[in-house]
């Protein structure tokens, strides 16, 4: 494998010259929570995240509560980067690194982003190289012990951190994933999206839900940025293999289906045929052997699953 991976350190002192103070500030945290000083939300937006939040005396004052950094990469997502924000900052965590890279947007993203500038740790709104860029230069700053990025156009659920800290915790994992909520912005319609326990065998398969993955710093790597598409699988492949995971199984986030999300926009078609052929080059993961033994594999083992989960529910 030869991929081209960017110096983290090296982007961390390009932003450190503009008077960064590092680490960041994490955002402050109320006994009484977040919610009646943040910004009050757009005219008929009710429940989570809007008008209500994580019950800050979940967190035992009597813990050490790991620092946890949250990076989202935003570009032109202003009708659903407010909601992601709230999302984060009303899950209370009491050790809450939050940093946002906005791409230079221009509708009123930025906007947005310093109306809640208060309660972020760092954000900037400049032309990137793209959202694999914006991601990594968004960790080159984290200092917390546990890792995750959720896009602009994404929302967690209430009480995730939480559940995924607490897990971290008692549990020996570095990796945590766990179902999502697709939501179809047109249609109005919720569907849930489970994820099986993912094996190393089939770690060629697309099956995690990003914005429920959180990691360890310690086994954290940069984006490839030259893909575009495909990064957060391509990135499961090297930060996964051999490591111990643990699937939540409850949903942890909302993924928005919208006609701009690249996930869903049939224009994307040759971008992610271009970021498949990088994966699959010499140069990255190589090609699969045995393609059509390993899908029959997949679909045994996932009705296998199904089954053991259907006579365990009983």
């Amino acid at each position: 494998m030869n991929i081209k991976l960017p110096d983290l350190q090296f982007y961390k002192s390009k932003l450190l010259l503009k008077g960064i103070q590092h680490p960041l500030d994490s955002v402050s945290f109320y006994d009484d929570g977040l919610l009646n000083k943040l910004p009050v939300p757009p005219s008929g937006k009710t429940g989570w995240p809007w008008t209500q939040e994580t019950d800050p005396a979940l967190y035992d004052k009597n813990i050490n509560w790991p620092k946890l950094t949250i990076v989202t990469p935003s570009y032109n997502q202003s009708n659903f980067i407010e909601e992601t924000i709230r999302s984060v900052l009303l899950q209370n965590y009491p050790n809450l690194e939050y940093i946002i890279m906005d791409g230079g947007s221009t509708d009123c993203s930025a906007v947005i982003i310093k109306k809640y500038s208060k309660w972020i740790s760092y954000w900037q709104s400049e032309k990137d190289r793209g959202q694999g860029h914006a991601i990594n230069q968004g960790f080159s700053l984290a200092s917390g012990e546990f890792y995750a990025w959720i896009n602009s156009d994404d929302y967690y659920l209430k009480n995730v951190f939480y559940r995924v800290i607490k897990t971290f915790l008692h549990k020996n994992a570095s990796f945590i994933y766990g179902y999502v909520y697709n939501f179809d912005v047109k249609e109005q319609q919720l569907a849930l999206v489970k994820t099986n326990p993912l094996i190393d065998y089939f770690l060629r398969f697309p099956a995690l839900a990003q914005p429920t993955c959180f990691w360890e710093a310690t086994v954290h790597q940069p984006i490839w940025e030259e893909l575009h598409c495909s990064l957060d699988f391509e990135l499961w492949q090297r930060l996964l293999k051999g490591r111990t995971r643990k699937l939540l199984k409850q949903p942890l986030a909302v993924a928005n289906v919208h006609d701009d999300a690249k996930t869903h926009d049939p224009q994307m078609g040759l971008t992610w045929r271009h970021d498949h052929e990088l994966i699959c080059s010499n140069d990255g993961h190589g090609p699969v052997n045995n393609w059509d033994k390993k899908v029959l594999l997949l679909k045994l083992y996932n009705t296998l699953f199904k089954l053991i989960e259907k006579i365990f529910s009983f």
